[in-house]
């Protein structure tokens, strides 16, 4: 079986040699090690070093040199709209108090679907609007910041 061992985050990697992709959801793009199937479907084993959370348009670098694309797939997602900026800020906070995967854009908040903290968002004043959309939350405080990159077995970068 072909191994993935290698992740490039996007503008890193020779994306015009991808030879195939993967559609993955948000959670099926924060792995380490699993058997997954491109989209073209040829199976494979994703075999980092570490657990990568991996965003659209990263690629893999599979050991006989060949590159995937990484996409992320639609899921379902509850956008949270407020005109006022400062009432945005405050339920930002509420979903950051519950530590719940959120994802932060400039003029809206995307979460999984959670009808109790849906029911709490419109009590504070929010919209809620469903919709099927690529979910890529923040990372959290303890996550690493910049480029992802491996190594090879001896420690060598790959950039």
């Amino acid at each position: 079986m072909r191994c993935a061992i290698i992740h490039r985050s996007a503008g890193h990697w020779p994306k015009e040699l991808a030879a195939g992709s993967v559609t993955l959801d948000f959670d099926a793009r924060h792995r380490r090690r699993v058997r997954l199937t491109t989209d073209q479907g040829e199976d494979f084993l994703l075999n980092l070093p570490k657990a990568v959370a991996m965003t659209d348009g990263d690629g893999l670098r599979l050991h006989d040199g060949r590159w995937l694309k990484i996409q992320a797939a639609p899921e379902l997602l509850v956008e949270i709209r407020h005109k006022d900026p400062n009432q945005r800020m405050r339920l930002a906070w509420h979903l950051g108090n519950r530590h719940l995967a959120t994802e932060i854009q400039e003029h809206v908040l995307r979460i999984r679907p959670d009808h109790v903290i849906e029911d709490m968002l419109r009590r504070l004043g929010a919209d809620l609007v469903n919709l099927r959309a690529p979910f890529q939350p923040e990372g959290g405080a303890y996550v690493g910041h910049g480029n992802h990159h491996s190594h090879d077995e001896h420690g060598h970068d790959h950039e």
